[in-house]
């Protein structure tokens, strides 16, 4: 029995919606900066990855998505970045 390959990365795919759909959520508030931070990592890949999908040679869609994927992922991460430092901010104590 052979499956299609979309199919099977389909499959993947939801199951990795599902997993970290429960993960998030289970997260303690102590755990939510470290994996805030985690996740800007996360998006400073996908930049690497859409630079390279909008490179310099022709715009076809491919190149647009890439520039779409640079500008959201770049929000995210500065925007990941400044609620860490509010977060972190918040445990630091006041002075008198």
């Amino acid at each position: 029995m052979v499956v299609d390959p979309f199919i099977f990365r389909l499959a993947i795919f939801i199951l990795a919606i599902f997993v970290g759909y429960y993960v998030v959520w289970s997260v303690t508030p102590a755990l939510h900066t470290p994996l805030m931070s985690v996740t800007n990592a996360i998006s400073s890949v996908i930049i690497v990855g859409a630079l390279i999908a909008a490179g310099p040679e022709g715009a076809d869609l491919a190149k647009i998505f890439g520039f779409v994927a640079i500008t959201l992922a770049a929000i995210n991460i500065f925007g990941g970045f400044v609620v860490t430092q509010r977060m972190l901010s918040m445990y630091k104590k006041k002075k008198k």
